[in-house]
């Protein structure tokens, strides 16, 4: 029998029992609250700082058209015949380096446009617009590992960047169950004429 194998993840980047300290809006809160731990002494190689509740923003930079295809495909092209060229040139010692790095551009320019051109064709026009895309988080997790969570949690409520931690009122104690009950009050006279 086998056990599920846990996915590769880099070796600094994970704690064996993480406890939460605090979640933050903003990662700066975060940052400051492992400076402030790192102030006081605390062994910061404990700590870990997650983004969580991710968001995809994608910003819409422009149109894109078909002649905005076919440059942006020739551009390429010449970039990679350039860089081909160059190789080539190296080792070819029949021909000039200028006719070898002139035809490799060439080239690549026309194989940039044409591969540019069949890409935008094959797409039908659903999406005739350039844009850029990040992922972000938009809380900030501290944790730490368990046995060092409570020592770095008082400091972090010294340092007045997490709450003090609420208690209930106390209740008041219950009756002695052995104890006899009060008696009860006795019943109120009946009202009635005064005589």
């Amino acid at each position: 029998m086998t056990t599920p194998s846990r996915p590769n993840r880099l070796p600094g980047l994970t704690l064996a029992y993480p406890l939460s300290l605090g979640v933050f809006d903003k990662y700066e809160a975060a940052q400051r609250a492992v400076d402030t731990l790192s102030d006081q002494g605390f062994p910061v190689e404990n700590v870990l700082i997650v983004g969580t509740e991710l968001k995809q923003l994608e910003r819409i930079t422009g149109r894109l058209t078909q002649g905005r295809v076919a440059v942006g495909g020739l551009l390429s092209g010449l970039w990679l015949g350039l860089f081909v060229g160059l190789v080539f040139s190296l080792f070819e010692s029949s021909r000039s380096p200028v006719v070898v790095i002139g035809s490799t551009m060439a080239y690549g320019a026309i194989f940039g446009l044409v591969w540019a051109l069949i890409g935008y064709r094959l797409t039908g026009g659903h999406r005739d617009f350039t844009s850029v895309s990040q992922v972000v988080a938009t809380k900030y997790e501290v944790l730490s590992e368990h046995k060092v969570a409570e020592q770095a949690r008082q400091i972090l409520r010294e340092a007045g960047l997490l709450a003090p931690v609420w208690t209930p009122p106390s209740a008041p104690a219950p009756q002695d169950p052995i104890a006899p009950a009060a008696p009860p009050a006795p019943p109120a006279p009946p009202a009635g004429p005064l005589d």
